[in-house]
C-alpha cells in the first residue's frame, strides 16, 4: 500500500536527524519514495523543505540541509540574567543568555546591533501608559552561530526614551553586546526588574523577508513572542517582538510550586 505524504515526511524527517543523509547528500527521487506515487512525494519534500531539513538544487533534486544549531530557550533564563546583573564585569562579559539557551561560547557567536529612533503608536503607547508620539529608542537584535548564515533569531526591542536616556550609554549600538544584558543595562539608570510576561502570539508561515533573514523557505514555521518587562514600581519598561524559527527551537517552561 502506498503511504501517504505525511508518512512519508515522518519517516524521512526521522532519518534525516538520524543522520541517514550527510549534508548535500540527494534524497531518494520523489516517485521512489511512495511506491511510485510522485505527487505524495513531492509533497513530502515540499514539507521538508519549509521545515528546513532539505533544500531544493538548481537541478530540482532535494538534498539534506547541515542541521542547524538547536535553541532551548527556557523561561528560567530570565533569573539567571537577572541574579548576574550585580555581578563583576568579568563575569557579566564572560557568557549571556544565548550562550546559556544554545550551548555555545562567545567565540562561537555574532553579534550585532542597531538602535533607531522611534515613536509610540497607539498600542505601544497603550502599553508603556504614555502618550502617542513618546519618543522611544527600538533596539533590533541578531545572534547567529558563526558557522551559520542565519540568526537564532529575529528580535526587535523597544525602551521609552526618557527612562534610559540618564545613561548615554544606553543610547549607544556600539556598546553591545553589553555585559549582563537587558537587567543590567536598566540597573545602570536605577531601574529593576519585577517580572517578564512572554505571550506567544502566533505560530504561523514565515513572511517574505523574515523567512530570507532568518535562511528557512517562505512558509516556514516561525513562532512569534510577545515580551514585556515590568519593573519593580509595576511600569512597563521594555517590550519586546521576537521571532523563532520553530525548525530549531524548543520551548520549556518551568513553574515552581510553593510547597504546602
Amino acid at each position: 500500500m502506498s503511504m501517504t505524504d505525511r508518512e512519508i515526511a515522518e519517516e524521512l524527517r526521522e532519518r534525516l536527524r538520524a543522520g541517514d543523509w550527510a549534508a548535500g547528500q540527494p534524497l531518494p527521487p520523489e516517485h521512489e519514495l511512495a511506491g511510485g506515487d510522485g505527487a505524495a512525494g513531492r509533497l513530502a519534500l515540499a514539507a521538508l523543505a519549509a521545515e528546513g531539513l532539505v533544500e531544493r538544487r538548481p537541478d530540482g533534486r532535494f538534498v539534506a540541509r547541515s542541521p542547524r544549531r538547536r535553541v532551548l530557550r527556557s523561561n528560567e533564563r530570565h533569573q539567571w540574567e537577572k541574579d548576574r546583573a550585580r555581578q563583576s564585569h568579568q563575569v557579566r562579559a564572560g557568557t549571556g543568555v544565548t550562550e546559556r539557551d544554545t550551548g555555545l561560547t562567545m567565540d562561537d557567536l555574532v553579534f550585532s546591533a542597531s538602535y533607531h529612533e522611534a515613536v509610540a503608536d497607539r498600542a505601544l503607547a497603550e502599553a508603556f501608559g504614555v502618550p502617542e508620539g513618546t519618543a522611544l529608542v527600538e533596539r533590533v537584535y541578531r545572534t547567529r552561530y558563526g558557522r551559520e548564515s542565519a540568526p537564532f533569531n529575529l528580535t526587535s526591542s523597544f525602551l521609552v526614551r526618557a527612562r534610559v536616556a540618564g545613561n548615554p550609554a544606553l543610547l549607544d549600538e556600539t556598546r553591545e553586546p553589553w555585559p549582563g544584558g537587558t537587567h543590567h543595562q536598566l540597573r545602570t539608570v536605577g531601574i529593576e526588574l519585577a517580572r517578564i510576561e512572554e505571550e506567544v502570539t502566533e505560530v504561523g508561515p514565515a513572511l517574505g523577508a523574515e523567512a530570507e533573514a532568518l535562511g528557512v523557505s517562505p512558509g516556514a514555521p516561525v513562532i512569534r513572542l510577545s515580551q514585556r518587562s515590568v519593573a519593580t514600581d509595576g511600569s512597563t519598561v521594555e517590550l519586546s517582538r521576537i521571532t523563532l524559527p520553530a525548525d530549531r527551537t524548543r520551548l520549556r517552561f518551568v513553574t515552581r510550586l510553593d510547597p504546602w
